[in-house]
């Protein structure tokens, strides 16, 4: 895909480029992205395509088979960009785990702290599925984001234990 829009509304710039990188799509330069064909990515692809309209621009949404050479360098352009994204998600299952080891150590087992945290592991579990939805070629920090959630979500378990078993206490 790529699209001309005026320079004066940055907010239709903006809107594209978090669509098109929140659907996966590689920017190849400027106004100009790759975005693999499938069912979550061609909806983000016919979203950003809408915004380009809205903002009074002009897309241009090609079908292209790439040369082989050029196949092995946006496999590696897409799996560059999604192992960025799980290195970060990684960092906040870390952040995450640190918070209820955290709440475990001053024995803060309030209902009000458990929905918090129930909260950000929900939120990690929804990044996660977003994030293997675009993961095509399978990222080398992917298998080790599924295990820190995994430990995430078991530690959340049992900081909720604690919690009811406070709630029994006299």
């Amino acid at each position: 895909m790529t699209y001309r829009l005026s320079g004066e509304e940055s907010k239709h710039r903006v809107g594209v480029w978090r669509e098109l990188r929140r659907v996966g799509a590689v920017a190849l330069q400027s106004a100009t992205w790759a975005v693999p064909a499938g069912d979550g990515f061609d909806e983000g692809l016919a979203r950003a395509v809408a915004l380009v309209e809205r903002g009074g621009g002009r897309p241009l949404v090609f079908e292209v088979t790439p040369t082989d050479a050029t196949s092995a360098l946006l496999e590696e352009l897409f799996t560059a960009e999604r192992e960025a994204e799980w290195v970060e998600f990684v960092s906040e299952c870390d952040k995450a785990e640190a918070e209820l080891h955290g709440e475990i150590e001053k024995e803060k087992f309030t209902r009000a702290e458990l929905e918090e945290e129930e909260h950000n592991i929900d939120r990690l579990r929804r990044w996660y599925r977003e994030l293997r939805a675009k993961d095509l070629f399978g990222a080398p920090t992917a298998r080790q984001g599924e295990v820190r959630l995994k430990a995430c979500a078991e530690l959340l378990e049992t900081f909720a234990d604690h919690v009811f078993e406070a709630r029994k206490r006299p």
